[in-house]
């Protein structure tokens, strides 16, 4: 099947990802179908495929999107100078879980199950992001006296990862009954809570209170 065409107008390819991506979302991937999604944006199947040659890269793009919107915006966070170490943590957080708040065990099982190598694509986004994202946020506290220094940054950022690609499986999530953000945040707070100094215990504990609670998904 012939790659996507290289003259795909960006207008066209974002439209097609926008109403894909709600699909996606709302009947999960073995539901996905092609026919639909081309009704849902008026146009034929076959002038969908101009674009994209199947499903497979339709959900392949929506995955890298997706994965660079999270490190784009957490670039934002980390970058500003105005914020002290727990409020770029705390921003962290609402970044990954405004990204999460629509992605359900089921559909990552889903996934797993149909479109293997679809799963190990979001793997390999949690690869890239997690120790570019931590990494930087673990050295910032560190400047600032508010993660012990007897920790090795580059070992607490290792063992994250690894702890967080375990807990989001969906064989996990579906025993311990928590939605992706749920256990995101779950797993921060237990993380950081062996790693904050006493000072930045303090700092993450005022942020976590001044946050605005999420709406129910």
């Amino acid at each position: 099947m012939k790659a996507p065409t290289l003259s795909t107008p960006p207008a066209a390819r974002t439209r097609i990802l926008e109403a894909a991506r709600t699909r996606l979302f709302a009947y999960g991937y073995s539901a996905f179908l092609m026919d639909e999604l081309a009704c849902d944006l008026g146009m034929s199947k076959k002038t969908l495929y101009v674009h994209f040659p199947g499903k497979d890269a339709i959900v392949g793009a929506i995955i890298d999107e997706i994965g660079q919107a999270i490190r784009s915006q957490m670039d934002v966070v980390l970058a500003n100078p105005r914020l002290n170490f727990a409020q770029k943590l705390s921003g962290v957080i609402d970044v990954v879980g405004s990204n999460l708040a629509k992605t359900s065990p089921g559909m990552l099982h889903d996934l797993q199950r149909f479109a293997p190598q679809l799963h190990q694509k979001i793997d390999d986004v949690r690869r890239r992001n997690v120790p570019y994202v931590f990494g930087r946020l673990i050295r910032a506290g560190l400047a600032e006296g508010k993660v012990r220094p007897e920790f090795d940054p580059d070992f607490a950022v290792e063992y994250w990862l690894q702890a967080i690609r375990g807990m989001v499986q969906p064989e996990v999530l579906e025993r311990t009954g928590l939605t992706p953000r749920q256990t995101l945040e779950k797993a921060i707070h237990l993380y950081f809570s062996g790693l904050l100094s006493s000072a930045g215990h303090k700092d993450y504990e005022k942020a976590l209170a001044s946050r605005p609670q999420p709406a129910a998904v």
